[in-house]
């Protein structure tokens, strides 16, 4: 496969001719990249107004992961969030009313930022069970209910899948009973850029998902920001033609030529050989898997690639185990009190997931396989809605204590990155069981609307 960015950079390096453009850096060495960092010189297209090299390796990465249209980005899923909202928000048929999304609670905090600056209102989706901030299982069941209640017919349905735990919703369901009411599925697919290459059918693009968008850096060899925009081959309304000008709405003029050339490079790997490194390491991480729960661990979630540990179950945080990773020099990707997650790709060596067997082996734990899995999460009960998203957004704000925080309205969600899921949204009554929830994962400060 052609990766005509990257050829076109190596070619510009090997003229070594006057850079009398941006960057300041003009290709000398300071931090290494820098020969490779250019912006939009003559031949090197625009993002934005592709119609030149980015729009054929644009094209390439459409037709791996066989999608109607697949655009860059170079602000991570951040930028394609935005964008396939106001996607969303543009093709709705009632425009006499703002926009509406319904969307499951566990929405990164890109999504509650684009509501405002769209100004729509959100009907949410919550979960039954009380696992995690991170996790938010909706059935089909609750979705048609849910639906067949509003007035004003949805912009969109909205699911974030995989989650941050690694548990994945039924899109097939989900998408289908969307359509019915005429509806479009949106899906947050940061975590699942690899899924299209599993031997089942596992990407939003092949289960139902109109749009999705995948961060390609979070589980493919490509530099931090990179991100793909999806449009499926039968998404019920013409999205995809209003793609660049949905990005170029929230992106950044200034988009990275690295990023781009990795999101190139990419397009070859995942052509060559890919699928089955992939389908070795999922079976090395299925092994790894078996080991912990032969070892009286308990897993959570389905995604291949993603270890996700219980820690509740044995008595322990999962900063304990995080802590004990890093004594065998390795790093995961996200604890809390509840859970350690581990990202594993075909890039990770044996020796990376040896050390993952050697600090959960060593790590005493208080009981073992006995213990039921429990958690002290408190439980959620939804908050009032005082103001709509973008008022409180735009409002004068003041940082208070979370104690002090109860009957104060929102302003900014009150959450740390990762996992960036707020516990509560901007324009909601702050209640018991959200500051008990901010309390539990350590959050001492929130922003409410100044009074």
């Amino acid at each position: 496969m052609k990766t005509p960015i990257y050829d076109f950079v190596s070619d510009y390096i090997a003229k070594n001719g006057a850079r009398l453009h941006m960057p300041g850096h003009k290709g000398r060495i300071f931090l290494g990249a820098e020969s490779r960092d250019i912006t939009e010189i003559c031949g090197a297209d625009s993002l934005f107004e592709a119609d030149g090299i980015i729009a054929e390796s644009e094209k390439n990465a459409s037709n791996l992961f066989d999608t109607k249209r697949t655009v860059y980005s170079c602000e991570g899923s951040t930028l394609s969030i935005k964008a396939m909202l106001y996607l969303a928000a543009i093709n709705r048929e009632n425009k006499s009313e703002r926009p509406v999304f319904v969307a499951a609670r566990n929405v990164h905090r890109a999504f509650v930022y684009a509501s405002a600056e769209l100004d729509a209102d959100v009907v949410w989706l919550t979960s039954k069970d009380n696992l995690s901030l991170c996790s938010c299982k909706i059935s089909a069941e609750d979705l048609k209910e849910t639906l067949s209640k509003q007035k004003v017919k949805p912009a969109a349905v909205y699911i974030t899948s995989p989650d941050y735990l690694g548990n994945t919703a039924d899109i097939a369901a989900l998408s289908q009973i969307a359509h019915s009411y005429g509806v479009p599925l949106l899906c947050d697919n940061a975590h699942g850029a690899y899924l299209h290459f599993l031997r089942e059918k596992c990407h939003p693009m092949e289960l139902g998902a109109d749009i999705c968008c995948d961060s390609a850096h979070k589980t493919l060899p490509v530099l931090t920001g990179g991100g793909y925009l999806h449009f499926s081959k039968n998404e019920i309304k013409d999205f995809s033609s209003d793609a660049k000008t949905a990005m170029a709405v929230f992106g950044s003029t200034s988009p990275s030529y690295l990023i781009l050339q990795s999101l190139d490079l990419a397009n070859r790997y995942l052509e060559n050989g890919y699928r089955e490194r992939l389908f070795d390491t999922v079976k090395k991480v299925r092994d790894i898997k078996n080991f912990l729960e032969e070892n009286g661990y308990r897993l959570c979630g389905d995604e291949p690639l993603k270890i996700t540990v219980n820690t509740s179950a044995f008595g322990k945080s999962g900063f304990e185990l995080a802590e004990n990773l890093r004594k065998n020099n390795a790093e995961c990707e996200f604890c809390d009190r509840d859970f350690v997650v581990m990202m594993v790709t075909p890039e990770n060596s044996d020796g990376d997931l040896e050390a993952v067997k050697r600090a959960f082996v060593s790590h005493e734990k208080t009981d073992g396989k006995s213990v039921e899995p429990k958690t002290a999460l408190p439980v959620f009960v939804l908050p009032e809605k005082k103001l709509s998203v973008r008022q409180a957004v735009f409002c004068s704000s003041e940082s208070i204590p979370v104690e002090n925080s109860v009957g104060r309205v929102a302003a900014s969600p009150a959450v740390a990155c990762p996992p960036a899921i707020p516990v509560v949204i901007s324009g909601e009554i702050i209640n018991e069981s959200t500051v008990e929830i901010m309390k539990y994962y350590g959050t001492e400060y929130v922003r409410v609307v100044a009074e």
